[in-house]
């Protein structure tokens, strides 16, 4: 057997051994990952899950606070960002506008800020 042949062999061989490893053997898990590592169309059922929240518990400071999670941008502009990129059913449209309108008029207090 010539010496290509047998490189090629082993290559593939590697190559089968070191997938099965991977897939089935230890394959990565990801836990505890912040929303903001989440694809577009998740981080925007995250953001709708958010106004979901607020309609339930009424809390504006616990509803930036997880919207902080998403991005460094204000807990406005990430609302506005996904009412303009993703195509929310109506229903869903209505509790992120009256999530908007709530946290244009929210001013946090000092206290929550200062340590």
């Amino acid at each position: 057997m010539s010496r290509w042949i047998q490189a090629l062999l082993a290559a593939a061989l590697g190559l089968v051994i070191g997938l099965f490893y991977g897939w089935r053997i230890a394959p990565v898990e990801y836990t505890d990952l912040a929303p903001n590592t989440l694809h577009a169309d998740y981080r925007n059922d995250y953001i709708l899950m958010v106004s979901e929240s607020y309609q339930n518990d009424k809390d504006l400071e616990l509803a930036a606070h997880r919207l902080a999670l998403v991005s460094s941008a204000s807990p406005v502009e990430i609302i506005e960002e996904s009412l303009e990129t993703s195509g929310y059913a109506q229903e869903n449209v209505d509790k992120l506008e009256k999530l908007l309108s709530e946290m244009r008029a929210w001013q946090p207090s000092l206290s929550e800020s200062m340590p």
